[in-house]
């Protein structure tokens, strides 16, 4: 039995390390979240002002993660400076609110070794990189769909992006986000095997922008 919880030990600070050192790490996951799954899910119960129809959000930066190939670090220890206020409302026009910034910093972007105006820029730039189907912000009315479909638009408007790069989460039966696997210097490559599962649904059901 002892030895049983100390794999189990073992195993979970390689899954998810927290108070990992700064910039030590594998490759980055963008994470492309659909804000009308979120809004329906958590954001309309907090009266977030990211779900108010006037704003419009379709996909939205969900974070800048450093992973490993197995397992990703988080909380770190930082030497440098926490982002000031301005700076994370300088991010709720891709990120919906500046809460959002502000605890992606604390989470990953102590993470990376860079300081929070670089963590910030380079998030920008990632997202920047990677283009968003604008078919989907066409749509009219809720659709049911296979997961491979939101995958192939991606793909589709990214061609150098392979399968292997990219995943489609769901959450309560839902398409939640879409995540691109990116190098240091933001270039696609290959994901982790943590990061690489496909949600398998074939009638997701997806909302439309508001």
């Amino acid at each position: 039995m002892r030895r049983l919880t100390l794999a189990l030990m073992l195993i979970a600070g390689t899954l998810r390390a927290e108070g990992d050192k700064a910039g030590e790490f594998d490759y980055y996951v963008l994470a492309l979240s659909w804000t009308p799954t979120w809004c329906a899910l958590e954001g309309d119960v907090r009266g977030s002002e990211q779900c108010e129809p006037a704003k419009s959000f379709g996909w939205t930066l969900h974070g800048l993660w450093p992973q490993f190939h197995r397992g990703w670090p988080s909380f770190c220890n930082t030497p440098q400076h926490q982002p000031s206020r301005s700076m994370t409302n300088g991010m709720s026009d891709i990120m919906g609110t500046s809460g959002l910034a502000w605890h992606q910093w604390k989470k990953h972007g102590t993470c990376t070794g860079l300081s929070a105006t670089d963590y910030f820029a380079l998030s920008r730039e990632a997202y920047g990189k990677i283009t968003r189907p604008a078919l989907f912000r066409k749509l009219e009315n809720p659709v049911k769909v296979p997961a491979m479909v939101i995958e192939e638009a991606f793909l589709k408007e990214n061609p150098t992006l392979k399968a292997n790069m990219l995943t489609i989460t769901c959450k309560a039966g839902r398409i939640q986000e879409a995540r691109i696997c990116l190098s240091k210097s933001l270039d696609p490559v290959p994901c982790g095997r943590d990061t690489i599962k496909d949600c398998s649904m074939n009638d997701a059901l997806f909302d439309p922008v508001r």
